[in-house]
């Protein structure tokens, strides 16, 4: 198995998790759960990255879980990635 997927396998990837817990495609924002991703591994450290993902998720689902509300917290994640200085 190739360590490289295509574009596509993430698709599908989301399709499958969409169909597994009956979400629409609104839930599952990729590009910004993306550019989260992105934003955490730069901003702070790669293993940041699904960490933060994770609160994101769950500060949004405790909120109620709309897609403004993921977009709020991703919002808030990546604006406190952007600014961070490690003290360590």
């Amino acid at each position: 198995m190739s360590e490289h997927l295509p574009p596509e396998a993430l698709d599908q990837w989301a399709d499958a998790l969409r169909e597994l817990f009956g979400l629409a495609a609104d839930d599952v924002p990729i590009p910004l759960i993306l550019d989260l991703a992105r934003d955490v591994a730069v901003g702070v450290a790669r293993p940041a990255a699904p960490l933060s993902a994770f609160v994101a998720g769950l500060v949004a689902g405790r909120a109620g879980g709309s897609p403004e509300q993921v977009r709020a917290t991703v919002a808030e994640i990546t604006s406190l990635a952007g600014g961070w200085r490690s003290e360590v």
